[in-house]
């Protein structure tokens, strides 16, 4: 199973990786959700996890809030993608919405097109998106490749646990064409009972290795 570090700048990724972390995701300002971390946090993160074999995810995303960006919050984030791909990352973490809850497609094309050779992983920007609608989501998702969506399967205030029946639909329904990462409440304790319950080989959280200090 790939335990995937939720990794607010460098300084838990050392230790992280040593507890058995396998992917990270990369970002700044965790208190609001992530934001894109500075290219001096990338370039080191990039340099000692590449050492180790684990891949770096970073997040491109502007600010906190929501997830709706205007033009210049979207040529920000064309600019911070471009940089984080020059700089080696492996994959970046995405998601733009309109304000009435559904797929920035247009936003969503232009970044997706600007990542190419990069894994995609679409975040809980998600699970904003009305239930009814996040099935035809994954349907537009896997078909502009991207590889993952990070997702709670709920309202962010449930427990993982509660979300089990709507995330099994979400992961029968993707199939083989993107991978259901869940996040947001998953933890070294419960990692792998999620893990099992879910039949997913991926898991998502900011504790979901135990460090020292947390």
């Amino acid at each position: 199973m790939i335990k995937e570090f939720c990794a607010e700048n460098f300084t838990h990724i050392p230790e992280a990786i040593a507890k058995g972390a396998g992917r990270i995701e990369l970002c700044d300002n965790l208190a609001v959700g992530g934001t894109t971390p500075s290219t001096g946090v990338i370039e080191e993160a990039l340099s000692y996890a590449g050492e180790k074999h684990v891949p770096i995810m970073t997040i491109i995303r502007p600010r906190g809030g929501d997830f709706i960006f205007n033009d210049i919050e979207l040529k920000i984030m064309h600019t911070d993608l471009i940089e984080a791909k020059k700089l080696g990352t492996d994959g970046v973490v995405i998601g733009c919405l309109t304000p009435n809850n559904w797929l920035d497609e247009e936003a969503l094309e232009m970044l997706i097109d600007h990542a190419e050779g990069l894994q995609i992983t679409f975040h809980m920007a998600f699970d904003e998106i009305p239930v009814a609608r996040q099935f035809e989501a994954i349907d537009w998702l896997a078909e502009h490749g991207v590889h993952r969506i990070l997702t709670h399967g709920g309202p962010a205030n449930t427990p993982i646990e509660a979300n089990l029946e709507h995330l099994r639909a979400l992961v029968d329904y993707a199939r083989d064409r993107l991978i259901i990462l869940p996040g947001g409440g998953v933890n070294y304790q419960n990692a792998e009972t999620v893990a099992a319950a879910l039949g997913v080989k991926e898991i998502h959280g900011t504790k979901i290795v135990k460090l020292e200090n947390q």
